[in-house]
């Protein structure tokens, strides 16, 4: 039968409503029985699966729920609603990082008994670092331990060739923050963040990036605001002292290599014993998502060939790949 782990797994992900983990551990259980010759009960385990998985595809067509805490309809275009379903626990991060965020989290639970004492909690975040580092998954588990809804700005939508209408959109953005808490999310912040005294784009990007340092420097909601770039030495410098918290993400050492791979694989087995220092000096380079996405890719390796454990092979051969791809 199943394996304790399995079974753990499975509730866990149908209580954190991961569907996409829930029907992978469904899966690899009937892989299991197969091999160990249940195979009638196997057969009968993946038809109930597939099964489910149609049931669960018609009614996300024909449900017509819209997402919770929809913004205004004028603002429908320029932010995409996101609802969390993560928090910090289920990051790999640097401690010093992990620390200052969770400091973030306790001052916004009360915010209340700050403001009581004219403090203000910090809800002011900049994130830096290379691509893949948990940037944009860091204000989803904020979100997430907050219980409040995440707003990615479009920035393409928030820029338009005409005089003064991308201040206006961004003023909307600003109100909003008054109307409804939540957690607003400005990706890839460098497209609007560049030094202003750079020649190209002089014009509107100019007003755009005035416009947003006074509203950040005006702006009283209970809203989190985080911008996030891959390219800080290309931010104006007056945008820094508006942020309460500058946090730079590294790319994972050897140690939280191992943490990354462990967690995104505890649900299964290797079919042979695994040496995470050496898998964790095989991923040196990569970034958290690279790790997450191989690790994702040797699971499925498993499900599609009714294999039983992970093979440990794929994943060092996967990981190998992907290094010499960064490296051309």
């Amino acid at each position: 039968m199943a394996a304790a782990d399995q079974i753990k797994s499975l509730i866990k992900s149908f209580g954190d409503d991961d569907e996409s983990r829930f029907f992978s551990i469904a899966l690899q259980i009937a892989a299991t029985e197969a091999k160990q010759g249940h195979t009638t009960f196997a057969q009968e385990l993946k038809k109930l699966i597939d099964v489910a998985k149609k049931d669960r595809s018609v009614n996300a067509i024909h449900s017509k729920a819209l997402p919770l805490n929809l913004p205004k309809r004028e603002l429908q275009e320029l932010i995409e609603v996101f609802q969390p379903k993560i928090n910090l626990g289920d990051m790999v991060l640097d401690e010093n990082i992990k620390e200052t965020l969770y400091k973030v989290i306790k001052e916004q639970e009360k915010w209340q008994l700050l403001k009581a004492h004219n403090l203000e909690p910090k809800r002011k975040l900049l994130l830096t670092g290379a691509p893949g580092t948990g940037k944009t998954m860091t204000a989803q588990a904020i979100a997430g331990e907050l219980g409040i809804t995440v707003f990615i700005i479009r920035l393409d939508g928030l820029m338009s060739k005409y005089l003064g209408e991308s201040i206006a959109k961004l003023r909307l953005i600003f109100d909003a923050m008054n109307d409804q808490r939540a957690v607003y999310l400005f990706d890839e912040f460098d497209s609007i963040g560049s030094h202003r005294d750079q020649n190209q784009d002089v014009g509107e990007i100019k007003r755009v990036l005035n416009s947003f340092l006074i509203n950040i420097e005006k702006d009283q909601s209970n809203s989190i605001i985080i911008a996030a770039t891959n390219l800080p030495e290309s931010l104006d410098k007056a945008l820094f002292r508006r942020f309460d918290e500058i946090i730079e993400y590294p790319l994972p050492d050897e140690n939280h290599i191992s943490e990354i791979i462990k967690k995104h694989t505890k649900a299964f087995s290797f079919s042979t014993k695994v040496d995470y220092k050496v898998l964790s000096k095989l991923a040196l380079g990569l970034n958290y998502s690279e790790i997450v996405r191989i690790c994702n890719d040797t699971i499925k390796e498993m499900i599609l060939n009714d294999m039983g454990n992970l093979e440990l092979a794929t994943l060092k051969k996967l990981l190998k790949l992907r290094n010499v791809v960064n490296e051309k």
